[in-house]
């Protein structure tokens, strides 16, 4: 594991301190725990955007899109 400092604001750093104490962990272990949601709710987050992207890609077979879309806008 790797050592980190982090910065908390004052209420922050009580709060942690108390929902430790209540938990009976570490409040290290907290920070971990808080981490690793992020992380999962994240990348649960961003997946269906990648899934979508690799599902799309090269769908799009009528030539330069570019020129396509300045064709239509033009038509405005």
């Amino acid at each position: 594991m790797i050592r980190t400092v982090i910065s908390l604001a004052e209420g922050d750093k009580a709060w942690l301190d108390e929902a430790a104490a209540r938990e009976g962990a570490p409040a290290t272990e907290l920070v971990r725990r808080a981490v690793q949601l992020l992380r999962e709710r994240r990348s649960l987050q961003e997946q269906p955007f990648n899934d979508v992207l690799q599902r799309t890609r090269g769908l799009w077979q009528a030539g330069d899109g570019l020129q396509y879309q300045t064709r239509l806008r033009d038509e405005w």
